[in-house]
């Protein structure tokens, strides 16, 4: 990640959080890719390696748009508009 909070490595990832549109773009295309790829394909054999990936990837990825998501109108001030 290229913005100037993900690059801060003093920050907690509570402080990065919410901030960066570039990041939380990235998460919406990953999350709009993994998903279907693993519906169509994968869904059918839950218990495959490539399978539990998809779904581990599908699910973090989900989790850390939600977050940021809810944590956006919070940071509306301080937020890096750049993309």
């Amino acid at each position: 990640m290229s913005c100037r909070f993900c690059q801060d490595a003093s920050l907690s990832i509570r402080a990065k959080l919410g901030r960066c549109k570039r990041c939380m773009i990235q998460l919406a295309v990953m999350n709009s890719l993994l998903w279907p790829i693993w519906f169509v394909w994968f869904s059918n054999t839950p218990k495959s390696i490539e399978s539990i990936t998809l779904l581990f990837a599908g699910g973090a990825s989900a989790i850390l748009l939600a977050l940021h998501l809810i944590l956006m109108p919070f940071r509306r001030g301080d937020s890096d508009t750049q993309l």
